[in-house]
């Protein structure tokens, strides 16, 4: 790890996303390759005259189509917690308030749940384990809804934070985007599963080759945090910059430089006096008597004047 430079730490997670999207890509691929190029046979699981996902990844291809969706859906797990980690550290911009935190935790746990459904109904294919498959189907399809909704909740409250911040506006309209095409067109395969069997099997193919476009916004959030060091976009030091009048100017030049180097003045340490000496108004050690980022803004509000223990003068709350 010393032989790579800042910049290049971001690399080891970032590929994460990428290369659970190009697995799932290939997967999909290779098994609608596999059913043109034997003539569109006509599989024993399958009504229609148009193969479901599922009715070839039980043939020959089982093997492949198990590795396929257990990588995919460990990716999809990783990423959302690697994203929630980033943003704990300071090295993506920080949740302001309690329930981004609850609602990515949420969209960790129901992504888990998704990608325990996606592995699941690989191995119980639809060919051997008809009812369980279906089940499995199921959980996935619920799951991956749920994250997606809950982390495009999620990003829409931070992105109205940092209005300022293009990239991460960005990535919520993409999310939004993306999941809510995804999320109608698996109501009508829902429908058309039991009504018209081969157009459900055209909006399968669909939704899972959009899927793959879900997972690449995750490499482009998590490419944020490259240069970006530990502690650098926390919470405390954005509400200083906030508090500082840099709300703006300040993390829209952090942000258009990859989201590292701070502006002149956010990266210094408070100028207090040294060795315990006493400032000209009483307070030791800090000048103003605050334990600062940057210009000697609280990270908790100073009783002495007067301020509350756990609320931020920009009415964040602790």
């Amino acid at each position: 790890m010393l032989f790579l430079s800042h910049e290049h730490h971001h690399w080891f997670y970032v590929w994460i996303p990428l290369v659970g999207a190009f697995m799932w890509f290939a997967t999909l691929w290779a098994l609608l390759i596999t059913w043109l190029a034997q003539g569109r046979p006509k599989y024993v699981s399958q009504d229609g005259k148009i193969a479901y996902i599922s009715d070839v990844g039980a043939d020959i291809l089982k093997p492949l189509f198990i590795v396929g969706c257990a990588i995919t859906g460990v990716s999809f797990f990783l990423a959302l917690t690697i994203e929630r980690w980033l943003r704990h550290s300071g090295r993506l911009l920080p949740t302001m308030r309690k329930r981004e935190r609850v609602f990515s935790s949420l969209a960790i746990l129901s992504s888990f749940i998704g990608a325990c459904g996606l592995i699941l109904l690989s191995i119980f294919d639809t060919k051997r384990h008809t009812s369980l498959h279906r089940v499995f189907l199921l959980v996935f399809i619920v799951g991956v809804g749920l994250s997606a909704i809950f982390t495009i909740v999620e990003y829409r409250w931070i992105s109205r934070d940092f209005v300022e911040i293009r990239k991460l506006h960005a990535s919520y309209l993409a999310k939004g985007i993306i999941a809510g095409i995804l999320i109608l067109l698996a109501i009508v395969f829902a429908v058309l599963l039991f009504t018209a069997t081969d157009a459900g099997a055209v909006v399968e193919w669909t939704i899972a080759f959009g899927f793959t476009f879900y997972l690449l916004t995750f490499f482009w959030d998590l490419r944020m945090s490259k240069g970006v060091h530990r502690g650098e976009l926390s919470r405390p030091r954005i509400l200083a910059m906030k508090q500082n009048g840099q709300n703006v100017t300040a993390i829209r030049e952090a942000n258009e430089a990859g989201g590292g180097d701070l502006p002149a003045g956010m990266n210094q340490p408070a100028q207090g006096y040294p060795h315990g000496a006493v400032g000209s108004n009483g307070h030791a050690n800090g000048g103003n008597g605050y334990a600062t980022y940057g210009q000697g803004y609280p990270t908790s509000t100073h009783p002495a004047h007067g301020g509350a223990a756990n609320v931020a003068s920009d009415g964040y709350a602790r």
